[in-house]
């Protein structure tokens, strides 16, 4: 009789991930549900949203050494479109990087922290924490925006008038709103809320 491979099961579940922007204190953070069923260009356009990105420049992720992208428009890399989280689940990943605007070189560390059954009480996408305001896009990478922080920090720096003008009188650094991230993942990604109890 011979032998036949176990079958493979297929996860079917809800993923709790936790992005955490590297090199920057004190943190960046989001904490986000999705379903093991998503992309990773699907969850590189969640990650934009919650971590209030503008999708302007190229980015990548670095799983293992591999690199996933849009292969159309970023060189040496797979292609993010048909590698499903499912499949880094399987293959017991817990721990992996994105990388946004490869000039300021914004480094983000995704970790899986669990893995809840596909029938979860909530909507996913979904965004269920988070701390600070993202940093301005263009602003010279962790270093800059370090900088940046310590220039709008003291209203005698030559050039404390000049990068207030350029960012407007509303940001504020330790500002994030998690009702807002989570309204624009619902939107974007038409998300149905579940069935209200009862």
């Amino acid at each position: 009789m011979a032998k036949t491979a176990p079958k493979k099961t297929a996860t079917k579940g809800v993923l709790s991930l936790k992005i955490t922007l590297k090199h920057i204190k004190p943190p960046v953070w989001r904490r986000i549900l999705v379903h093991d069923s998503m992309t990773l260009a699907d969850l590189s356009t969640a990650i934009q949203i919650v971590m209030g990105w503008d999708a302007g420049h190229l980015h990548d992720f670095d799983i293992g050494g591999d690199r996933y992208g849009d292969p159309s428009i970023t060189e040496d890399v797979s292609d993010e479109s048909r590698k499903k989280l499912s499949g880094l689940i399987r293959s017991g990943v817990t721990r992996f990087a994105y990388t946004y605007d490869f000039g300021d070189n914004w480094e983000h560390d995704i970790l899986i922290e669990k893995v809840l059954p596909a029938n979860a009480p909530s909507a996913w996408p979904a965004c269920l924490a988070g701390k600070r305001h993202c940093p301005p896009e263009d602003c010279g990478g962790p270093w800059g925006y370090a900088d940046l922080l310590d220039i709008l920090a003291n209203p005698e720096h030559p050039d404390h008038e000049e990068q207030s003008e350029w960012l407007g009188d509303d940001f504020d650094p330790e500002a994030f709103s998690v009702a807002a991230a989570d309204a624009t993942l619902a939107t974007v990604f038409r998300r149905n809320e579940p069935p209200e109890a009862g």
